[in-house]
């Protein structure tokens, strides 16, 4: 038997409820799916503009990824994208957020304009950014080192050890923690040798290794036996350095103690711990706060770690070594020890 008539009423009703229900269908799903990605692993986004070997900046970050999964065990995982210029960050940055990843760290101010305008767009997705102490959306963290701190211990290092009186600072621009670390070595250098004087030469660029050679050389020829310099652009300081017998090097990364320069050039280093950085912001997303903090890295709250190289270790004498405890247990007793650095005119 053919099947029986639908009333003409009961096929409308019957339609209406279909295009009710269909929606909210699709919504239940939607919301099943998320659920079952946000199982409380965060998946975490790192945009670096050189690469996670460079000895420096970016390392230092990816490193601190790292050690907060150590610290952190099960709760993010993460991945990267090295070689990122501004241009690129952004387009790779809009595919993290449609593979859905909880937090995208861009490491370094030149992606601030991207990521406020990111931010602003998804509002549901964290963003990170440093060196910057400015609070600009709800859901974008920033980081700023204190790094006025580890500048100082290089400059009580570089003072004791200079035997010319001239000391040489190669840094990438004046500006964020580079400021900060360079000024901070001045401070260094005048609280224990008050005759030495310090050349300070910028390369414009945080990756340009040539001109940091160039400006090295320079400085050494003029008589610096000890030079520092920051972010990833000062190994090409520090291999200059290598070419001279008598010149010395202090390091603003640890990983450059490990490089045959370093090895036999490099006093002593500090390293950012971006742990500190990563794990804190993982705690804000743990208690709800998607971002509008800024958090510190100081050797307070083991942001910062120091070290001798060992394969130097006879050039650091005891006056050297009760002078840089001293300031490293004022420093780790209490934040903001140093808060007139920005006083020092370079």
């Amino acid at each position: 038997m053919p099947p029986a008539a639908v009333p003409m009423r009961k096929l409308l009703t019957a339609l209406i409820v279909l295009t009710l229900v269909a929606p909210l269908m699709l919504f239940a799903g939607g919301a099943s799916e998320s659920a079952a990605a946000d199982d409380g692993v965060y998946k975490v986004a790192l945009i670096v503009e050189n690469t996670i070997d460079d000895k420096g900046w970016c390392q230092s970050m990816y490193d601190g990824l790292v050690a907060a999964q150590e610290q952190l065990p099960g709760k993010f995982t993460f991945e990267y994208s090295e070689k990122m210029t501004t241009v690129d960050s952004e387009s790779i940055a809009r595919q993290y957020i449609a593979d859905g990843f909880d937090l995208i760290i861009a490491h370094g101010a030149q992606y601030k304009n991207m990521v406020t305008d990111l931010a602003s767009e998804f509002p549901d997705v964290s963003f990170a950014f440093g060196t910057s102490s400015e609070i600009v959306g709800d859901n974008v963290f920033t980081y700023m080192p204190e790094s006025e701190e580890t500048g100082y211990l290089s400059g009580i290092i570089a003072g004791m050890l200079t035997k010319t009186d001239s000391i040489g600072l190669v840094g990438p621009v004046d500006s964020g923690d580079s400021a900060r670390y360079n000024r901070g070595f001045v401070m260094g250098v005048e609280a224990v040798n008050p005759d030495a004087s310090v050349a300070v030469a910028y390369t414009g660029s945080f990756s340009d290794y040539v001109k940091s050679a160039e400006l090295a050389t320079t400085q050494i020829n003029a008589g610096a036996d000890v030079l520092t310099g920051s972010s990833q652009q000062a190994i090409g300081a520090l291999r200059a350095c290598a070419d001279y017998e008598d010149v010395l090097w202090l390091g603003q990364d640890l990983a450059q103690l490990d490089t045959p320069e370093g090895q036999a050039k490099c006093v002593a280093a500090s390293a950012y711990n971006y742990a500190a950085v990563v794990v804190g912001i993982i705690e804000q997303l743990d208690a709800g706060v998607k971002g509008g903090v800024c958090i510190p890295l100081n050797f307070s709250n083991g942001g910062f770690i120091f070290d001798y190289n060992p394969a130097l270790s006879d050039l650091v004498t005891d006056e050297i070594r009760a002078a840089v405890d001293e300031a490293l247990a004022s420093f780790t007793a209490s934040a903001g020890v140093l808060s007139n650095w920005a006083d020092v005119q370079l």
